[in-house]
C-alpha cells in the first residue's frame, strides 16, 4: 500500500470506530432514559439472572461512578475529556500507516470520550444503565461509551506491549560463512 491509502485507511478505521462507538452509546442512553428512567432508583430490568442487569443511574463524577460529587466537576470533567480528545488527535497523527490496533483503540477512546462528554454538556450528568454482578457482588454502572474507553485503553496498552517486545526481540545474526567449511 501506498502511503496515502495507509493513510487513507488509518484515518476510515479511526472514525469508523469513533462513529459507530458514539452513535451506539447515544442510542442505547435514549433507549435507557426512555425504558429504564421510568422504573426508578431500585427498577431494573434482569437480563441473565444473577449476572446482568439494565439499571438506570447518573453519574456527575468519572467512569464506573467514580469521583461523584467533585467540586466543579462539570467543568473539570469537560475539560479532561477535551484534552483526551487532543492527546487521541496527537497519537493518530504521529501513528504509523499500519497500526491497525492503535488506530482502532484511539477510535473507541475518541468514541467514548465525546459519548460521555455530550451527555455531560447536555444534561449535566452522564447516564449509565448496564450493570454487571456475580451473587451479590455488583460492580458499578456504566454505559456503552465507558465500555468503548476500557476496551480502547486496553487496545492501546496491548498495541505498546508487543510494540516493546517487538523490538526487544533480538534479531536473528547472519550464518557464519567460515561453519559451512567442508573438513
Amino acid at each position: 500500500m501506498t502511503d496515502r491509502v495507509s493513510t487513507l485507511a488509518r484515518n476510515l478505521l479511526f472514525a469508523a470506530a469513533a462513529v459507530v462507538s458514539l452513535l451506539l452509546d447515544q442510542w442505547t442512553k435514549i433507549l435507557a432514559r426512555t425504558h429504564l428512567r421510568p422504573l426508578g432508583p431500585w427498577g431494573s430490568k434482569t437480563i441473565v439472572a444473577n449476572y446482568f442487569d439494565l439499571r438506570y443511574s447518573e453519574n456527575t463524577g468519572v467512569a464506573f461512578g467514580m469521583g461523584q460529587g467533585l467540586p466543579a466537576g462539570r467543568i473539570l470533567l469537560t475539560l479532561v475529556a477535551l484534552a483526551a480528545l487532543g492527546l487521541v488527535g496527537y497519537y493518530l497523527k504521529r501513528s504509523g500507516p499500519r497500526q491497525f490496533r492503535l488506530h482502532l483503540a484511539l477510535g473507541l477512546v475518541a468514541g467514548g470520550a465525546v459519548g460521555n462528554l455530550v451527555d455531560r454538556i447536555v444534561f449535566g450528568r452522564v447516564s449509565d444503565f448496564i450493570v454487571w454482578h456475580v451473587g451479590r457482588h455488583e460492580w458499578p454502572a456504566f454505559n456503552i461509551a465507558d465500555a468503548a474507553l476500557v476496551v480502547g485503553v486496553a487496545l492501546m496498552a496491548l498495541d505498546m506491549m508487543l510494540e516493546k517486545r517487538g523490538q526487544a526481540a533480538p534479531s536473528p545474526a547472519p550464518p557464519d560463512p567460515a561453519s559451512n567449511k567442508e573438513s
